[in-house]
Order: C-alpha cells, then sequence, then structure tokens
C-alpha cells in the first residue's frame, strides 16, 4: 500500500434520535458505535437539516441544500419549487476525490434523485461512486426493497428470491465486500465508502432474534426511561445538569394511562432491534479494516439524518399514505397480507406488518430535546457526531463547538489534503459553505461567531454561539440561550431584540442567498394542483 491519503467510511443512519445509541444515553445496544466515540472524538452540538432528502444533499456536497436543489424531498416542484434532483451546481464528495486518486463506494440509501426508476445525471454512479448498491427511494420494506440497485441495474428479483433477505445486513454486507475487494485489487488507491443506512427508518422491520433482546426493555415506559436516558446523559457529560428535561408531548398520554403496554413497549422494541443490527454491521465492517490492517489511517464518521419521527401511521389511512410516497406491496413473498398501521391488531416487527413507532416513542428518542424530525428545534436537527481516526484525532473527547452537515465534506477535504475543485463534471459549482472541522476535532478549537442556518418546510432557524433563534412556519421566532438553557424551553425573545433583529437579518439574508422557496409559494402550488403535499 503506498497511498497517503486517508481511507474515509461515513455512516448515516435514518431517524434515529439524539439518545438512542449507548453512548449518547440510551437503553439500546451499540457496543461497535460506543467503541468509536470511546476511541475518537464525540460532537455534541452537531447539527443535521431535520429530514432525509435535504441532509444527504448537504452531507454530500457541502452545500446547504436548497442550493442542490432538493429543498424538501426528491419530488418535482419545479418551476415554482424545487426540482427534488441533486443539481449541476453541486460536487459531490466522491467527485471532489475521485481526481486525487480515491475510488468511491456506496452501500445503502440515496435519496437523491428525482427519477429513482432511470439512471440519471443524479445518480449515484453518475456522481463519483464507482460502485453502487442500495435503494434510490427513501422508506420501504425492509424484506422486499423496491428501486434496490446494483450500480444501475434494478436487482429486487435477488430480495424476493432470497428468504433469508434483510436490508440491513445486505448493506453491511455490501460495505465489507466493497472494503474487501478494495483491499484485494486497488490498495494502492485510498478509498471513500459511503454507507447509507435506512435503519430505524419506518417501517418497524426486525429480526425476531434481534427483537426478543429487547422484550420487557422498555416496559418501564417512556415517562421513566425518559428521565433515565437524562440521567446517563449528565453523567457522560453531554447535556448539563442545569438543563431540566422538556415535558412529554401534551399529546402523548402518561405511561400509566395507556391500556396497550405490551404492544407500546414491543413497538420500541423493534425499533431498538433495528438499531442494534446496524451496530452488529458496523462492527462487521471496522473488523474488515482491522483484517486489512488499515484502521488507524481511515477515517470512520457516525451520524444520523435527523432527529427521531413522530409521523403517525392511522391504520384508516395507512395504506394511501404508504402507497402515495413509498412503494408498498400488499403481499410477504410468500402471499401473507401485509397490514399497514399503527394497531394493536397489528405486531410490528415481521414482513406482514407495516408500522411506524409514534411520537411517544420519537419523544424518547430526542431525550432531552423537544419535537422532531421536520422542525429545527433541537429534537428535530440535533445528532451525535463520532469522528474516530486513530492517527489524527486525540482519543475519547467531546467536544462542544456548533457544526453541521455541509462542514462534513470540507473536514473531509481537509483531511485528505484535496482542494475543493472550481469545476465539476457537471459544470461549476457553487463555493463550499462548510469550514474544516479539524481545528475543533483535534484540539477544540472554538468559533463563536460562527453562524448555522437552517430550514425545512417553513420551520428556521439560525445559531450564533450562545444564542438560537428559531420558530415553526407561520409562527414567531423563539430565541433561546443554548449554553443557559439548550432543552429550549425558556424563550428570550422579549428580552433581548436586538439579538432578534441581527439574527433574523442574517437569517434572511442567507435564504435569498441560498436560493429558499418560502413556504408559501410551497403551499399555494400544492393548493393549485389540487393535491396533498408529500412532505407531510
Amino acid at each position: 500500500m503506498t497511498h497517503t491519503r486517508p481511507n474515509i467510511v461515513l455512516i448515516l443512519t435514518d431517524d434515529m434520535g439524539f439518545s438512542d445509541i449507548g453512548c449518547f444515553g440510551g437503553e439500546i445496544e451499540t457496543p461497535n458505535i460506543d467503541q468509536l466515540a470511546a476511541t475518537g472524538v464525540s460532537l455534541t452540538q452537531f447539527y443535521n437539516t431535520a429530514r432525509c432528502s435535504p441532509s444527504r444533499a448537504s452531507l454530500l456536497t457541502g452545500l446547504h441544500p436548497h442550493q442542490t436543489g432538493i429543498g424538501i424531498l426528491n419530488y418535482d416542484d419545479s418551476p415554482e419549487g424545487y426540482p427534488g434532483d441533486l443539481n449541476d451546481r453541486c460536487v459531490t464528495i466522491a467527485e471532489a476525490l475521485k481526481p486525487a486518486g480515491y475510488r468511491n463506494y456506496l452501500a445503502g440509501k440515496w435519496h437523491v434523485a428525482r427519477d429513482i426508476h432511470t439512471p440519471s445525471r443524479s445518480w449515484p454512479t453518475r456522481r463519483g461512486f464507482d460502485e453502487f448498491y442500495g435503494t434510490l427511494e427513501g422508506a420501504g420494506s425492509y424484506f422486499l426493497p423496491r428501486t434496490l440497485t446494483r450500480d444501475e441495474n434494478n436487482i429486487e428479483h435477488e430480495a424476493a428470491a432470497d428468504p433469508g433477505y434483510y436490508y440491513t445486513d445486505a448493506i453491511s454486507d455490501n460495505a465489507v465486500e466493497f472494503v474487501r475487494r478494495h483491499g484485494a485489487e486497488h490498495a494502492e488507491d485510498p478509498f471513500f465508502l459511503y454507507v447509507g443506512y435506512t435503519a430505524p427508518h419506518w417501517p418497524l422491520h426486525a429480526l425476531e432474534e434481534d427483537v426478543r433482546k429487547y422484550l420487557g426493555r422498555f416496559d418501564a415506559g417512556w415517562d421513566e426511561l425518559r428521565r433515565a436516558r437524562l440521567r446517563r446523559l449528565v453523567d457522560a457529560g453531554i447535556i448539563d445538569e442545569t438543563w431540566p428535561l422538556t415535558d412529554r408531548d401534551p399529546r402523548v398520554p402518561a405511561w400509566e394511562d395507556v391500556a396497550d403496554q405490551g404492544w407500546e413497549a414491543r413497538r420500541m422494541a423493534v425499533y431498538a432491534a433495528m438499531i442494534d443490527r446496524m451496530d452488529q454491521g458496523v462492527g462487521r465492517i471496522l473488523g474488515e479494516l482491522d483484517a486489512q490492517g488499515i484502521s488507524d489511517d481511515t477515517i470512520v464518521l457516525f451520524l444520523s439524518d435527523n432527529g427521531g419521527c413522530a409521523e403517525e401511521m392511522p391504520v384508516e389511512t395507512a395504506k394511501d399514505f404508504v402507497t402515495t410516497y413509498v412503494s408498498f406491496d400488499a403481499q410477504t413473498r410468500d402471499g401473507r397480507e401485509v397490514h399497514a398501521g399503527n394497531d394493536p391488531s397489528i405486531e410490528p416487527g415481521g414482513e406482514d406488518s407495516y408500522t411506524t413507532y409514534g411520537r411517544s416513542w420519537a419523544n424518547l428518542s430526542n431525550t432531552p430535546f423537544r419535537e422532531y424530525k421536520h422542525w429545527i428545534h433541537e429534537g428535530g436537527n440535533a445528532t451525535p457526531l463520532i469522528v474516530n481516526w486513530p492517527a489524527g484525532l486525540p482519543r475519547g473527547v467531546q467536544r462542544e463547538q456548533p457544526h453541521q452537515l455541509p462542514d462534513v465534506m470540507a473536514t473531509l477535504l481537509d483531511a485528505a489534503g484535496v482542494e475543493y475543485p472550481a469545476a465539476g463534471p457537471q459544470g461549476t459549482p457553487l463555493p463550499l459553505e462548510g469550514v474544516s472541522m479539524l481545528p475543533t476535532l483535534q484540539a477544540g478549537a472554538t468559533d463563536a461567531d460562527r453562524l448555522l442556518y437552517w430550514e425545512h418546510e417553513g420551520n428556521c432557524g439560525v445559531r450564533r454561539g450562545q444564542w438560537k433563534l428559531v420558530k415553526k412556519h407561520a409562527q414567531p421566532w423563539e430565541l433561546y440561550d443554548l449554553v443557559a438553557d439548550r432543552t429550549e424551553l425558556d424563550d428570550k425573545v422579549a428580552e433581548h431584540p436586538q439579538i432578534v433583529a441581527e439574527l433574523s437579518a442574517a437569517y434572511t439574508a442567507w435564504a435569498q442567498r441560498c436560493g429558499v422557496v418560502p413556504r408559501e409559494q410551497i403551499l399555494d402550488l400544492y393548493a393549485a394542483r389540487g393535491g396533498g403535499l408529500p412532505s407531510e
């Protein structure tokens, strides 16, 4: 092996809350991810963009999602709205690394191409990846995933013919195989491996052997478990003991008032099993790095694309919801009916079910914060970020400097010694929006004046130092001092009008510069078309 640039493994999980993994306070067994944290650097104030497609677009390009054409999801709202397709004004990490000698691999979910059936300029194989195994759509069965693709060829039939197929395992298997073959055939070159797990995004599908590990673990209910998570987060130094736990979501009943506690506890057990299985796959990937003797100079990153997902799936509307927005098979591979929706009569976990874990457990996943996927409050866009690089970073430390998704690409290019390209395969890219996190990761450098911005579906926010200005669509601004109150319970908007004016003006300028389409324009667009919103 003659290359001097580090290998890179970027692991993204889907719809996982802030405190689900063990090293961030959760009950779920994640020893491999925990080991990455114990021997690497954990960023406790890192932010995604609160939704699947936008987070992926931002992560892959170092831009804000609106700049890439993915402002909401991979749906075409053009010309009035977003095209929903990775555009020509951005360069992916893979495209930037390729001229420097990197080979690029993707195992898992893509979700930034408008056409998910016919290869186009926004498919991974045409955006810098040498090999691809995974799905183009955003969600679906773990036993029979739709749009399952190898490179540019549909291979759904392979899953259909395999009674033991489980998508999370297939992602892990292919990631391991990519690393193994790279070592055998291209050891002289560095590699970039993007692992896009769909776990634990609904539907709640897990292997029963994993579910059994968690039966009984959530019987205490979400009220007690939220308090226990907070205690562990404080003990781990991730959450300040002065930040109070947010109240239970008022739409969620007290655990003692829940009639079907057994069914509710199983929902969370299945969700936990999905994360557990993902962690097992992470362990296999790390094991292959060890087997090849390349762990020390491989950068491994782990994070989530948004907070826990509160999306409900009532039985009455479940099939319409599913068939409208994701592919849905009415029967299992062996001919049984698939029962969709959240109801105690439907046991989650198996191929014959299609359910979510709902607002109640998402409230636990996002402990100690409030709100969920879609929103810009901490419960929606705060994620653990774990970065492990034995040759380049300290071991077992935490950093509190805030960072966000565009910084990932900037960091990886910095670590690889690769310049952001002035021209890309698709044209001239927009300037990189992110900044390298290496000074933070290596030495704890801080920048109190750095401005971070977010917008999704009219939910928006801006952060500078201790101050976060945030609001939901069509509601007034709220201002929080995140040093004193990261759980966003003490609104300071009336006390600091000057800060509100400064940050709101900065947000408006950013939104105009980055092509944020006003939410009212999107709503009018869908009203004119007479259809519901694909994002809500």
